[in-house]
């Protein structure tokens, strides 16, 4: 109604319907910079970090890591629900926090500062809130805790670990790049590297040229991230999806590729870097999120201002 603030933290939430949505879980020190309050919670204890977080609890947090790419994936709902009103494949984003109720007014508070479609949060105490995960439906878990990423992992579920960092906020349509070898596909050929060196693991990709690699831990997520996308044309589509991978193009790109095209998964732009930096390709992408399983490259991707998120 026109009487009410166009402010988006006073309008209701969209409620989604998680059996056809894709649901995203982020932690609070995810979306948001609570590095200076987590901090205070180490040297200080819950209860000094309770205080501190209720006697600011109407002074907004500053956006973490992943807020820009929850941002962006509100703005691809929005080009959805234009095109087709009825549509439930969309994102539904989940706060999943082990904040104490008591301290997590100002979390719910800070979404609705900055119009986040965010309806469920869930505060727990227990040490492992990953348990939640699947009952939720979840299909991506970023946090800024290698155990909670970790127990995700080996839960099943799409996951990964987010640095904080100070970023630009990158402007829509959502960008979203990925790894190859042990983040969208198996890490088969990395152990034969590992094994047999770089001849060997050449060998090995012109050996098993045809045949489809294994599925990595985000490939559930970017299947479903591809079904969203195909429902634009490429000029129209809120979605970009990339691959940028070490893998050389003419030794090992061709395997890649097949793998791409059986699984039904489409990819916007594709870089094989032959072992080369990735931070400059990443600048010049400037994506959302930047998923990869190696250090050196979260590295790379940090050192350019690019949100990036750890698969270990």
């Amino acid at each position: 109604p026109s009487f009410l603030s166009p402010n988006p933290s006073f309008l209701p939430v969209m409620q989604k319907d998680p059996s056809k949505a894709l649901v995203i879980a982020v932690t609070t020190r995810a979306i948001f910079n609570l590095e200076e309050e987590h901090q205070l919670y180490l040297k200080k204890g819950k209860e000094e970090y309770t205080r501190h977080q209720q006697a600011n609890q109407d002074k907004p947090l500053p956006p973490g890591t992943a807020f820009a790419f929850i941002q962006a994936a509100q703005y691809v709902n929005k080009k959805i629900l234009e095109s087709n009103p009825a549509e439930k494949d969309l994102f539904d984003i989940l706060v999943l926090s082990n904040n104490s109720p008591e301290s997590s007014t100002r979390i719910i508070n800070s979404a609705k500062h900055y119009g986040l479609e965010i309806s469920k949060f869930c505060f727990v105490s227990d040490e492992d809130s990953t348990q939640y995960l699947k009952s939720h439906r979840v299909k991506l878990f970023l946090s800024a805790d290698r155990t909670d990423v970790c127990n995700a992992l080996r839960r099943g579920v799409s996951a990964a670990l987010v640095f904080q960092q100070e970023l630009q906020a990158p402007s829509t349509p959502l960008r979203v790049v990925f790894d190859g070898d042990a983040v969208l596909f198996s890490d088969e050929t990395d152990q034969v590297f590992q094994e047999k060196g770089l001849e060997g693991a050449v060998q090995y990709e012109r050996a098993m040229e045809a045949v489809p690699m294994g599925e990595g831990p985000l490939k559930a997520f970017a299947m479903h991230l591809g079904k969203m996308r195909k429902k634009f044309s490429q000029e129209k589509s809120p979605i970009r999806t990339y691959l940028v991978t070490a893998r050389s193009g003419r030794d090992m790109g061709i395997r890649a590729l097949k793998t791409l095209r059986e699984w039904g998964l489409a990819i916007d732009e594709a870089f094989f870097m032959d072992g080369a930096p990735k931070g400059p390709i990443l600048a010049q992408i400037q994506p959302h999120i930047f998923f990869d399983d190696g250090l050196q490259n979260i590295q790379g991707a940090q050192d350019v201002g690019v949100p990036s998120a750890w698969v270990p």
